[in-house]
């Protein structure tokens, strides 16, 4: 059996994927992308899935939610929603990107061809249009492989009032922008993970098994956000960071029986950019890891 990993987004709620990939790192030994054939992400989950392709020990990635993100998130209160307002975003994405660059190390300068796991990372372009970021092969456009792993995964983590656009050339001659792939209603990758395992590439789905990783859920309110700072929030956590309960449905219809899904309920509405919140992050990933038995996950009994 072969096994696909797929990472939700969720800006500093990455903590709690990355806390139950320390628990599999723990259990079975060695690293993440020793266990599995396939990883995809978007936005914080594509920043892990680089880091896994990287070869990146988890609790080493767990330190830089913890310890860094604050290099990423620079500003925080009123200044972060002054500059919302009059630029259309909070964040550097430049920041995001260095950060990333010194945890990949020399994978850093990797293309997604020279990824030894096979990887998919979704961004939305300007023009509205999906990208799935993979390696080339010869059931494919063969489009995406010649780009940086480091570039598809900032790409996908740039939030729209968060972070500005990200650049990324040579994509058919040419520079596009692109911004968090969410944007693009694949905030959880697994549907299209299948795609493109199942369809552009060789796994089936007799001998795959689909393992997803959320980052937190809070049930929507019936009531309407107050404000202008209030509506711009709702908007794009609506369209990046909703619990996506369809694309669980999707996979399921078509492909009964594959898919493992863990996502934890959150006591609160956690904002993707919310320091404050990663000791309480910490302790909800840790308790979802402690449910998981990746032996049995992994069909390694």
């Amino acid at each position: 059996m072969r096994y696909a990993l797929s990472i939700r987004g969720g800006g500093i709620r990455g903590i709690i994927p990355c806390c139950c990939l320390a628990k599999l790192e723990d259990q079975l030994g060695g690293l993440t992308r020793d266990h599995v054939d396939f990883c995809a992400g978007t936005s914080t989950g594509a920043l892990l899935t680089a880091a896994v392709a990287a070869g990146v020990p988890a609790r080493d990635a767990l330190t830089v939610y913890t310890d860094r993100a604050h290099e990423i998130f620079t500003l925080t209160g009123l200044l972060a929603t002054i500059k919302r307002v009059a630029v259309g975003f909070m964040y550097n994405p430049s920041h995001l990107r260095d950060v990333l660059a010194s945890v990949l190390g020399p994978a850093a300068a990797w293309t997604l061809n020279d990824s030894p796991l096979r990887v998919m990372l979704s961004a939305t372009a300007m023009n509205g249009r999906n990208w799935f970021f993979v390696r080339d092969n010869p059931k494919n456009a063969r489009t995406t492989g010649s780009v940086k792993l480091l570039d598809a995964a900032v790409a996908s983590a740039c939030a729209p009032t968060y972070f500005d656009r990200w650049p990324i050339g040579g994509i058919g001659g040419q520079t596009m922008y692109f911004f968090d792939g969410g944007v693009g209603g694949t905030a959880n990758p697994a549907y299209q993970a299948c795609v493109e395992a199942f369809q552009y590439d060789e796994f089936t789905p007799a001998d795959t098994r689909v393992v997803s990783i959320g980052t937190g859920f809070f049930p929507a309110s019936n009531d309407p956000p107050k404000g202008l700072i209030a509506t711009i929030g709702w908007t794009t956590s609506t369209l990046v960071d909703t619990s996506e309960d369809w694309v669980g449905d999707a996979v399921n219809r078509q492909w009964p029986g594959i898919l493992q899904n863990f996502n934890p309920r959150l006591p609160s509405d956690i904002d993707e950019a919310d320091l404050a919140a990663i000791p309480t992050l910490l302790e909800i990933g840790q308790q979802l890891a402690a449910t998981l038995d990746w032996t049995e996950i992994l069909g390694r009994r």
